[in-house]
């Protein structure tokens, strides 16, 4: 959570220069964030590269804390120059960052973190993404598995839908999803394919197996081959008029089912723990 209080950056912040006036793409291998909650983040995660850093001056703040040695020097600019650079549609908060994508990880690396795994079968909108993005952060997921050629990219969209989310879990590009169910498999995971025609999902009866949850896109819901290959399918209980959920609210719910037993009897949330 930003501190209230103003702060002065870290470096003396120097004008912009007229480029950032100038077109909003970005270039090859780079992408634009925006928002506080997804620079933050970035600005947190030393496998970030940053390329350029704009900030109004009522947004100075988010410099505070924030390990700048390795960033450019904050460009202090007009909102009116962001609006410009990034679009009209842009909710930018008065921050924006150019930035290196992030370096791909392997399944076998990514899986070496604890956690359930979510894997997307042809999920393209990118506001689903970054909704399930950080609903895996939130309940402590290893990594997001989507298909190379039907998933998006990096994106500013993206990243601002998964308020921060992206820094923190990382998201693997596989070519085949029935391969990269395979190799879960083979790495000792139970894949369950959420989706109507099996079971309930219960979390009580997976304790003790790690498991990675496969997810279908909205309305096509999982492929043929996709759905064969999964050890089990199953469902969530819901007991009233709709039939089905948006697949970024299935994923949240999906991801509690399997962490509820953990849960502690009493939750106090930490006042110092920062929110995403």
């Amino acid at each position: 959570m930003r501190n209230t209080r103003p702060a002065r950056p870290s470096r003396r912040a120097k004008p912009a220069h007229s480029s950032a006036r100038e077109g909003g793409s970005a270039p090859a291998g780079c992408v634009w964030l925006f928002g506080t909650h997804a620079v933050s983040a970035a600005l947190c995660n030393p496998r970030r590269v940053f390329q350029r850093l704009l900030l109004t001056d009522q947004e100075s703040a988010i410099l505070q804390g924030a390990d700048v040695k390795h960033r450019p020097e904050p460009e202090l600019v007009a909102r009116l120059v962001l609006d410009e650079l990034l679009g009209p549609d842009a909710v930018h908060q008065g921050v924006a960052a150019l930035v290196k994508t992030l370096p791909d990880l392997s399944l076998a690396e990514a899986v070496e973190r604890p956690g359930p795994v979510l894997v997307l079968d042809q999920v393209t909108d990118p506001r689903n993404v970054g909704a399930i993005l950080r609903s895996a952060a939130a309940f402590g997921a290893a990594c997001l598995v989507v298909q190379d050629r039907n998933a998006p990219e990096e994106t500013a969209v993206l990243a601002k839908a998964a308020s921060g989310a992206l820094e923190v879990v990382p998201v693997v590009r596989e070519v085949n999803i029935s391969r990269a169910i395979e190799a879960l498999q083979k790495a000792n995971f139970w894949t369950i394919g959420l989706d109507a025609g099996g079971g309930l999902l219960e979390g009580a009866s997976l304790t003790g197996r790690r498991v990675a949850l496969v997810l279908g896109a909205e309305g096509k819901g999982l492929r043929r081959l996709v759905r064969e290959s999964c050890d089990e399918i199953a469902g969530l209980y819901m007991p009233g008029d709709m039939e089905s959920l948006n697949v970024s609210v299935a994923a949240a719910v999906g991801l509690y089912e399997l962490v509820r037993e953990r849960a502690p009897s009493a939750y106090h949330n930490a006042a110092t723990k920062k929110p995403i």
